[in-house]
């Protein structure tokens, strides 16, 4: 029975949507967990400091390939083996961060799925312009994973003369002092979309809400958890497509010969229970245009 190391830098209830979406895919796809395919699941719960831990622990068990996520788990996962096929659910910039040598053709054991997170900062910048037409200070917050990210939302806020706070978290305790500092000095918190502000989404919002902030994440699910909007790819389908791959490799498939592929769902997502409780009048032009409304 082939083996499928799965490394989630989330605890497994933050992953639950993502994971079950991906198991229910290879199922679809003949491999039934236990029967005919063999999961072996790692929870980091942020803990991103015991991604090689994991990654060695997984090659140990000589599993067939390792699914993973977050810039951490996938550069430990490339250093420790250049024989097991890796595949990513998600990355921010497969290319630009050395993951592949490009999209179409990506060379070496590692594939997987591009998340966009860098040229969607704009979008995510314009929608909370329509959200707060008197948007002239933001935030950005986010771990040393999304370095990616903060530069280009820096980029678009020089562009749009907009002044930029830079919030660097990398534990959760630091999250609530650092949102607390902001109250009063920005109009709005952009949360970069990395696995630590998954795993935080909870903690972030509720600092945020504290201080008057609405937040902007790049995942449905911190809308969930109390944002105001999201948006981003829809992260299910992103590890219903991951299946896939694992598919392709697990019947004799080269991770060098499969493309990277790109989001084709988007969703955007408002809270309005979060908009009312922080007097934000949400207007039907902007209600027009989201995917889902949760009131």
């Amino acid at each position: 029975m082939p083996t499928v190391g799965f490394l989630s830098p989330n605890s497994e209830v933050a992953a639950r949507d993502w994971t079950t979406a991906f198991v229910q895919r290879l199922h679809d796809l003949g491999w039934i967990e236990g029967r005919t395919v063999q999961i072996e699941y790692r929870w980091e719960d942020g803990k991103v400091e015991r991604s090689s831990e994991f990654v060695n622990e997984l090659l140990r068990l000589k599993v067939d390939v390792i699914v993973t996520h977050g810039v951490p788990n996938i550069v430990g996962a490339i250093n420790a083996t250049s024989t097991v096929p890796i595949v990513f659910p998600l990355a921010t910039d497969p290319v630009g961060s050395g993951f592949v040598a490009s999209l179409a053709r990506p060379g070496g054991n590692v594939t997987g799925l591009s998340i966009l997170s860098r040229d969607l900062a704009g979008k995510r910048m314009e929608l909370l312009g329509e959200l707060l037409p008197g948007l002239h200070e933001l935030a950005v917050i986010g771990d040393s994973s999304a370095f990616l990210e903060i530069k280009e939302v820096q980029a678009v806020a020089t562009s749009a003369n907009l002044a930029l706070n830079v919030v660097n978290v990398g534990k959760a305790g630091e999250i609530a002092p650092a949102i607390e500092k902001l109250k009063g000095r920005v109009d709005a918190l952009y949360v970069c979309a990395t696995p630590f502000a998954n795993t935080n989404r909870y903690e972030i919002n509720a600092a945020a809400l504290a201080a008057g902030l609405p937040t902007m994440h790049g995942f449905r699910e911190g809308v969930d958890a109390g944002a105001v909007m999201s948006y981003g790819p829809n992260f299910p389908d992103l590890f219903r497509r991951a299946a896939h791959f694992v598919d392709k490799i697990l019947r004799g498939g080269k991770p060098a010969d499969i493309p990277v592929e790109q989001p084709t769902k988007f969703d955007l997502v408002i809270n309005l229970k979060t908009a009312k409780a922080l007097g934000l009048n949400v207007s039907p032009t902007v209600l027009a245009r989201a995917d889902q409304v949760i009131e």
